[in-house]
């Protein structure tokens, strides 16, 4: 009796798998562009928060924090760099500005050719809000 009830409900379900049909489906949701980068983003964001922790519970030495801690925040500004140009890129093909407004007809003024740290001397080719040898906070170069 086992085996018939074991066998119907086989077939049911075997019948109901061939006739959904492909158009019966939902589309799936159009992925995003910036998924990638918002997900390798936050993995940065959680990796500094476990080399704090680990730092200050002593498994790690000054040095070795602070290397670690360096080329993560370079690896996070090449994603976040990676993250504007792609906003960049995806607001010249729709014709407006990267925060959704209509973009200017004129350009705007050319901004100081980079920062520099003033802590370490560090030069970058962008504006940045920290440096990202030292980690302090930057000005615009002069």
């Amino acid at each position: 009796m086992i085996i018939i009830l074991a066998a119907v409900l086989a077939i049911l379900v075997i019948a109901f798998i061939l006739g959904v049909r492909q158009k019966d489906l939902p589309e799936p949701e159009p992925e995003s562009p910036f998924r990638h980068l918002d997900d390798r983003k936050a993995a940065i964001y959680e990796s500094l928060r476990d080399l704090q922790f680990e730092y200050r519970v002593g498994k790690l030495s000054e040095e070795d924090y602070q290397t670690s801690k360096r080329d993560l925040q370079k690896e996070l500004a090449v994603v976040l760099a990676e993250v504007d140009k792609l906003k960049a890129q995806l607001a010249v093909s729709l014709g407006v500005g990267v925060n959704g407004t209509a973009r200017p007809a004129s350009p705007k003024p050319a901004r100081p050719a980079g920062t520099v740290c003033p802590s370490c001397g560090a030069k970058f080719e962008r504006e940045l809000k920290f440096c990202g040898e030292c980690g302090k906070p930057m000005q615009v170069a002069k």
